[in-house]
């Protein structure tokens, strides 16, 4: 950069929109400019950084190694403008404004549906807009503010995101009211019995109970593969399948039953992760309170 004095926010503001969209023509759209404004913009970012910045490509523009190098500062820089501009004290019975939350189905029944009900009488204003977790884009989609926060487990969050623990989960053996184990089974019943189990591909027979029975030298009949915990219930409620899910899964008035597995099956915990970029916002930080307090 030759001069600060030369570099105005809207230069910063049109390169961030480049290096989301790779297009002018796109970037033109989301700050509601014209594409020969935008292009003129891009001139005077080249001029300023001493760089081409992008060149074209059969996909649109590629950024050269110094963008890339800008990326991170350039979003940083934003926020903090932002964050300057909003007032300090935040007022969630007023407030108006789109939370984006990424989570599992799972996570959607445990975490977010009591996180609806308290928003909708605390801050009615806020509306929510609940995504599936997309594991590989979770990260990206933190950086560029397509999500808000994200409602992940260790293994599956990236160094370098704010993270909070929820909850610790235990898993149970659940099954309908009428089903004839609800009153407990021992470990060669439990074998014997039919389970379903939760699969994101719907394909695949094996999971972490599984792998506890492997290490004492057992096996049990895997009958069916989900795609969703949200199927998965339906299917305990209509037939005689059992299934080892997470504890707070299960809630009162869904017609199940829910016993001790007859063996030890380690659990897991829940975070909320979210990025730099909305860390000291007054809005998320309540938001992320809200969810604290929810989940002692």
């Amino acid at each position: 950069m030759r001069d600060i004095r030369t570099l105005d926010l809207n230069l910063l503001k049109t390169l961030d929109a480049l290096l989301d969209e790779g297009s002018v023509t796109k970037a033109a759209e989301r700050l509601s400019l014209t594409q020969p404004a935008v292009s003129g913009i891009l001139v005077r970012l080249r001029e300023s950084f001493d760089d081409p910045l992008f060149v074209r490509a059969q996909r649109g523009l590629v950024p050269t190694p110094r963008a890339q190098s800008l990326a991170a500062p350039v979003k940083r820089v934003l926020s903090e403008v932002e964050r300057m501009l909003q007032p300090e004290a935040f007022d969630p019975a007023n407030a108006r404004l789109t939370l984006s939350i990424g989570a599992t189905d799972y996570a959607q029944r445990t975490v977010l549906l009591p996180l609806i009900a308290a928003m909708h009488v605390k801050a009615p204003g806020i509306r929510i807009a609940v995504h599936s977790v997309e594991n590989p884009r979770v990260q990206s989609q933190l950086e560029s503010g397509a999500l808000d926060m994200a409602i992940l487990t260790p293994d599956t969050t990236y160094e370098g995101l704010h993270a909070r623990k929820l909850y610790d989960e235990q898993y149970a053996c659940a099954m309908h009211e009428g089903h004839c184990a609800a009153n407990g089974v021992d470990l060669d019943q439990f074998c014997e019995l039919e389970h379903a189990i939760v699969s994101l591909g719907g394909d695949a027979f094996s999971g972490v109970t599984d792998k506890a029975l492997e290490a004492i030298g057992r096996k049990r009949k895997v009958l069916l593969s989900v795609p969703s915990f949200l199927m998965l219930l339906e299917v305990l409620r209509t037939s005689d399948l059992v299934a080892v899910l997470p504890r707070r899964l299960v809630k009162p008035g869904d017609g199940l039953v829910m016993i001790d597995p007859p063996l030890a099956i380690p659990g897991f915990r829940k975070l909320l992760v979210w990025h730099e970029r909305t860390h000291q916002h007054p809005a998320y930080r309540w938001v992320r309170a809200l969810l604290a307090e929810l989940n002692p």
